[in-house]
């Protein structure tokens, strides 16, 4: 049986979310980080997930499955 890799990730996703807030630096502003704190980000931070959502409109159970399954 062959396994196919999800298209969607919370990597992904996350990048899904800069791009739709504008930018690095435009979603960094939209929620109060530096933009270097959201270049280091290999998935959203927990305590980030709900300012991320709402500035980029990329649901939280695709950020972070892990913490909010479907």
């Amino acid at each position: 049986m062959n396994t196919v890799m999800h298209e969607s990730s919370p990597q992904l996703a996350l990048q899904r979310a800069i791009k739709s807030a504008g930018g690095y630096t435009a979603l960094a502003k939209l929620i109060g980080v530096s933009r270097p704190a959201v270049a280091r980000w290999i998935v959203v931070p927990p305590l980030r997930v709900l300012a991320v959502e709402q500035a980029s409109g990329v649901p939280r159970r695709e950020l972070r499955p892990d913490l909010y399954p479907e």
